[in-house]
């Protein structure tokens, strides 16, 4: 099916529209304590959102992190919110995201490396500057299925995201460029 097709089918039917389903921002510090507090405050800065903490999976002595330790924080934007962040976590890497950034189910996930490079975000010396992960989940009409509680079931493959649709998702709605690499 040609580009051309598919832009004709998605004016047809509305259950091929895409939109976003969340955007997911992880801090990882790699400790407890103080710093996992530090970016703690600065995710809610930067979300206006409480986060949670996220614990380490195993033990790693040469680290120095055990098992179920907090070692990082993370929230979940959805809506209008997500979308928001969105453009400005796009602002801060330039509007320049690799094309390794998508993978095949309409995911996308890029890093910043300063918190202070999101636009509206000032800079704290208390606490320090952090570096972010950013994982955008598209979806559209019908994916409930494979998350509801009652009858489970699996989205059709023909209705599932490809990263070619996810590209022109971002480029028509957030004007992002996507460089090779």
């Amino acid at each position: 099916m040609s580009v051309e097709e598919q832009v004709e089918e998605v004016e047809e039917n509305p259950m091929r529209t895409l939109r976003i389903g969340k955007v997911t921002v992880n801090i990882g510090v790699g400790k407890s304590g103080e710093p996992l507090e530090k970016a703690k405050k600065v995710l809610m800065e930067i979300a206006e959102q409480k986060p949670c903490p996220r614990r380490s999976r195993r033990t790693i002595k040469d680290w120095g992190v055990r098992k179920g330790e907090p070692i990082g924080c993370m929230v979940s934007l959805r809506g209008e919110k997500a979308k928001e962040f969105l453009k400005r976590a796009l602002e801060a890497v330039g509007n320049k995201l690799r094309e390794s950034s998508f993978d095949g189910l309409g995911n996308i996930s890029f890093g910043i490396k300063e918190h202070i490079e999101i636009p509206g975000t000032k800079y704290i010396p208390e606490l320090g500057i952090f570096g972010m992960d950013v994982t955008v989940t598209l979806e559209r009409s019908g994916y409930r299925v494979k998350r509801r509680a009652l009858r489970l079931s699996k989205v059709g493959k023909g209705h599932l995201i490809t990263g070619d649709e996810a590209k022109r998702f971002i480029v028509e709605n957030f004007r992002a460029q996507i460089v090779g690499g």
